[in-house]
């Protein structure tokens, strides 16, 4: 019997502090009774007391109050005697239950703080995993949601909520009123996920994982986000090996927009290698901070066509249409406009609602009559070597002229060169830092210098030194010989870009931080996964920065609208130029991407026109 009741109270005590507190109540009610009892029947109150359930109220006065003791003047000592035994053993009951229910509120707390509750939010975004693109992708949050009401961020990784927390408020300490919920839990748990409520959620961004396998956990999570249920928010999800997307397509269904990280930052290296100052242009276009991609549905362009659509907007740039459900960039200047919706660059979406007409017109007496130049062939070295490589060479052969030639000298790796038609490439092994072997390979005469980071070989901090260390030898040496040839880099570290800039890189491409861009732009809005495709890729519009003089007379004062009205001529899209004399931080290039139509400018040398074309 003694075994049981002991089983029967450790049973009960475990059950956390309700129980606890239940217990001290039947130990304080059976204390008060029994003293009550006492001074009812001795007769201990001077004048015989006030029955049983006054004293059984005075002596739960006692117990609580040990006050009340000091209070009793002229009562007999065997009264005073009785009730300070009351007093005493009611301070440990007291203490027991201020200890207890102490400990609750920590325990409480300390659930609370490791992210276990459900989150009670609608049209928030959910981020499921945890990497270092996450501080982008929640930065570029923040700006997106500046024009919405009380937007939330729900991040859920398998991480100590506290730790997340402290990380997400150093790196991203300016919310501007974006509220960021962390919790704790794995994302390919039904359970867990639960927590996020993402059934109600605007969109879902699933991150890979930094681990071995990261695309089994991310399509693994796209089961978790899709079962038992038809509809519900998009998701964008990265996946990292090219030969999992046929899995995940299968499993996302319509609903899931995949990014291949491998193939998109290849065509990013490839696009910003063949131009100076293209990844400033598409990184104004992919971040939120500046002038985005949106879709203009409700515009007053019905009756135009397109090259007139393109003068029609004072603060906004039209890209182009909406034909069949699929963005169609730079279509031809006579499209008719009609109830298509319009592809523009803006400022905010905000912006949209109040975008306003153009203030001028074009001169037409001021337009370019320059011809383009016929494409020749062209001589490359690519430095370093990783599994993006080969996707590299693939892209940049589809834009070489024939008889191009490209040299790759690598420290790291057994290079396999897929099969070219443009492209003569020659692979050369050794040390990408030592200053003898550079000086074989960066030679004059070069068209372009790529370089990638031995991502595959090294750990990314080492990597990226190791890239460092070549772009100032190759910049030395490009100083040395008077060539003003392009050079790419590629990094993996975000905080490294800083430090690239010493080497006057013209254009510095870091992985993860693109990747986290069109990650973020893409949860956004679905539709702009067919503009990237047209922008990364070698099929429709791509970005070119083209010599201004092209487009508009040399030396004239003219208007962007001229400048619009150039390209148009030309059946080309102007979205912005580029000057020299807008460089600063000592690179080669400034960038200006939606200039207003009425914005006035003189037209001086090494001026470029950023424009969508076709070739």
């Amino acid at each position: 019997m003694g075994a049981r009741l002991r089983y029967r109270f450790d049973t009960t005590m475990s059950r956390g502090t309700p129980a606890l507190v239940g217990w001290l109540s039947v130990v304080t009610l059976l204390l008060i009774t029994v003293f009550a009892l006492v001074v009812s029947l001795l007769g201990l109150r001077a004048g015989g007391g006030d029955g049983f359930w006054r004293e059984l109220v005075s002596a739960l006065m006692y117990a609580l109050d040990p006050g009340t003791v000091a209070g009793d003047t002229g009562a007999a000592w065997r009264y005073l005697l009785t009730m300070l035994v009351l007093t005493v053993a009611g301070l440990f009951v007291v203490s027991a239950l201020i200890g207890i229910i102490a400990a609750g509120i920590d325990s409480r707390l300390a659930d609370l703080r490791r992210g276990r509750s459900v989150v009670l939010e609608r049209d928030h975004t959910v981020v499921l995993g945890w990497s270092d693109s996450v501080f982008t992708i929640i930065r570029e949050l923040v700006l997106a949601n500046e024009s919405r009401h009380r937007p939330a961020v729900v991040v859920l990784a398998d991480r100590d909520t506290v730790e997340m927390e402290e990380q997400l408020r150093a790196k991203v300490p300016d919310r501007r009123g974006t509220r960021v919920i962390c919790r704790s839990g794995s994302p390919m748990d039904l359970d867990d996920l639960a927590l996020t409520s993402h059934r109600d959620a605007r969109s879902v961004i699933l991150l890979a994982p930094e681990t071995d396998d990261p695309d089994s956990e991310v399509i693994k999570t796209l089961l978790a986000l899709t079962h038992g249920e038809e509809g519900g928010p998009g998701i964008v999800a990265e996946i990292r090996n090219p030969s999992n997307l046929e899995a995940a397509r299968l499993v996302g269904a319509d609903r899931a927009v995949l990014l291949d990280i491998r193939e998109t930052v290849a065509k990013l290296v490839v696009q910003t290698s063949r131009q100076s100052g293209a990844a400033a242009v598409y990184t104004e276009l992919f971040d939120y901070d500046g002038d985005e991609i949106y879709f203009l549905e409700q515009h007053r362009a019905g009756d135009l066509t397109y090259s007139q659509a393109q003068l029609a907007y004072e603060h906004a740039t039209v890209i182009g249409l909406v034909e069949g459900g699929a963005p169609v960039l730079n279509p031809a200047p006579g499209t008719p406009v009609g109830n298509r919706t319009l592809v523009v660059v803006a400022e905010d979406d905000s912006a949209l609602d109040r975008v306003d007409g153009a203030r001028t017109t074009p001169d037409l007496s001021l337009l370019g009559t320059a011809a383009p130049t016929s494409p020749r062939p062209t001589r490359a070295v690519l430095v370093g070597w990783n599994e993006r490589a080969p996707i590299v060479l693939r892209e940049l052969d589809k834009f070489a002229a024939p008889g191009s030639t490209l040299t790759v000298l690598t420290s790291f790796g057994d290079p396999v060169v897929p099969a070219l038609a443009n492209l003569a490439v020659t692979v050369a092994a050794g040390s990408t830092t030592d200053r003898a072997t550079l000086e074989q390979h960066v030679v004059a005469g070069l068209d372009q210098v790529i370089v990638l980071c031995y991502s595959d070989h090294l750990d990314p901090q080492a990597a990226d030194a190791r890239t460092l260390v070549t772009l100032l030898h190759v910049r030395d040496l490009l100083a040395r010989l008077g060539e003003e040839t392009p050079v790419v880099s590629e990094m993996l570290d975000d905080r490294n870009r800083v430090l690239a800039q010493v080497a006057h890189v013209d254009d510095v491409v870091v992985s993860g931080e693109i990747v986290s861009l069109l990650v973020t732009q893409l949860s956004e809005d679905r539709r702009l996964e067919h503009v990237f495709d047209q922008l990364l890729g070698d099929e429709g519009a791509e970005v070119y920065l083209r010599p201004a003089d092209w487009y508009v007379r040399s030396g004239a004062e003219v208007t962007f609208a001229t400048v619009v009205a150039g390209a148009s001529a030309r059946g080309e899209t102007a979205l912005g130029y580029a000057s020299p004399a807008l460089a600063q931080d000592g690179s080669s290039f400034g960038v200006v991407v939606n200039p207003a139509k009425s914005e006035v400018f003189t037209v001086g040398p090494g001026d470029r026109v950023v424009v969508l074309a076709d070739s």
